[in-house]
């Protein structure tokens, strides 16, 4: 094991890698209100500017884009400083995106300061993913997908605040209070970030790895950006990740008008919290709790089984879904089966980029291929508003989903699983110590 740190932080200093992990826990949770409360922001901002619902959607394909656009560099520059100083960039960008998004006068200030909470939290995302990915290398598809999970699970926890602060205060004002919230809790979580030594590996590795390699098909090189770019199983990866990532991103931007066109926004369906509330509660919760659980049976089945499965399972919810979206309470029950099914690609996708191309450059890799999530959102946010402005229905943006879902996940098991075991075998051939082949000369005997 190496005891040099090739990092700006030195070796006495990097916490134990499980507190790191509840620090990378802890930040994203705090980022999660930026991309999954904004639902319930779109209708007082639509009133308040007086634009239309496309307009107001646009902030979040802008969000999305620099939050996943810009990943590939934030990573490199995590890659090579070390996650403590870039998540500490990220905490100031993310509290000055949502305080500058609750001063906007104008539609335009308004994707400019939500685009500066955008690029933060591809900084803080991208960061706290990678260093679960480098950190946990014997527990790859659970760690990250807790990691992950905390962006899907966040919001769960101050929803009902933000709901209501929205309706007491006026969605400035809740802009500014939980910006300055989410970048402070960000910032403390930072300090207990660190990346490993060079040529770290955990205790017990070298036993943990040959079981993990008869489940899970690792990678023996550590594969530079361009690198993973030359390798077709990447281009497969990225087409999955986009179409699969185009369905939740649309529920996430429009289940608020989506409840409102099938009228069941305003319904109280218990707790007293009405069918939107206690849906996207409930779907927080579930994309949380999806990603550590699909981690974890990946770690078990394999990355590409565990997408097909899901993914089968996800275009049942959204059929399902789409035939009763609206009696309230198939709303959030099937809503929240649409998250259990979808948020997965968080932990998934990662995971096998982690498998595929290795462990160095984890959080660039990564970065390119999480930019896929930028290009589904121009599909799910103006995209998808745009298609029911059209037809004023979201019966053909529900279709979409489903067919995107089931080519994926034939995708994963027809197509990505065998490109996987030859990329896995190459591997292993070229970093194979070469044998020598040359006779070894026999030394003729003296006769008596």
């Amino acid at each position: 094991m190496a005891t040099q740190a090739s990092s700006l932080i030195h070796p006495s200093r990097i916490v134990n890698r499980w507190a790191q992990l509840v620090a990378g826990i802890v930040a994203m949770m705090a980022i999660a209100n930026l991309q999954y409360a904004w639902t319930l922001f779109t209708k007082p901002i639509q009133a308040q500017l007086h634009v239309s619902l496309v307009a107001v959607q646009w902030t979040f394909t802008l969000f999305v884009a620099l939050e996943t656009w810009l990943v590939p560099f934030e990573g490199f520059l995590v890659d090579k400083i070390g996650p403590r100083f870039m998540l500490g960039i990220g905490a100031v960008m993310v509290g000055l995106g949502w305080i500058g998004s609750g001063r906007a006068e104008t539609i335009n200030s308004l994707y400019f300061w939500y685009g500066v909470g955008g690029v933060g939290a591809g900084v803080v995302y991208g960061g706290a993913i990678g260093n679960a990915l480098k950190w946990f290398p014997d527990h790859r598809g659970l760690c990250v997908g807790l990691t992950a999970g905390a962006f899907g699970i966040g919001t769960a926890t101050t929803i009902a605040p933000v709901a209501s602060m929205l309706k007491i205060s006026g969605y400035q004002h809740t802009f500014i209070f939980w910006g300055t919230v989410q970048g402070i809790v960000v910032l403390a979580a930072a300090l207990f970030m660190a990346k490993p030594p060079e040529g770290w590996t955990p205790q017990g590795w070298k036993e943990k790895e040959a079981l993990i390699k008869a489940r899970i098909r690792t990678s023996a090189k550590d594969l530079t950006p361009f690198e993973m770019l030359c390798q077709p199983s990447f281009y497969v990866i990225y087409v999955m990740m986009t179409m699969l990532a185009f369905g939740g991103l649309v529920v996430t931007a429009q289940l608020n008008p989506m409840a409102s066109s099938y009228h069941v926004d305003n319904i109280v369906v218990g707790l007293g919290m009405t069918a939107l509330v206690m849906a996207i509660t409930v779907d927080r919760l579930l994309n949380g709790l999806t990603r550590p659980f699909w981690g974890w049976v990946s770690d078990h089945i394999g990355r590409e089984n565990a997408i097909f499965a899901s993914f089968i399972l996800e275009a049942v919810a959204v059929f399902a879904l789409l035939q009763l979206i609206s009696h309230p309470v198939w709303f959030v029950a099937l809503s929240g089966l649409c998250f259990f099914a979808w948020g997965n690609i968080f932990s998934l996708f990662p995971s096998v980029t982690g498998d595929l191309y290795g462990r160095k450059w984890a959080t660039t890799n990564y970065g390119v291929v999480y930019t896929a999530k930028g290009v589904a959102a121009a599909f799910a946010g103006p995209g998808a508003a745009w298609l029911f402005a059209k037809t004023g229905s979201w019966t053909k943006v529900f279709w979409a989903m489903i067919v995107c879902d089931l080519i994926a996940a034939f995708m994963a098991l027809l197509w990505l699983k065998p490109l996987a075991a030859k990329m896995v075998k190459e591997s292993e051939s070229a970093s194979a110590p070469a044998v020598d082949l040359t006779p070894t000369p026999i030394k003729a005997r003296g006769v008596a």
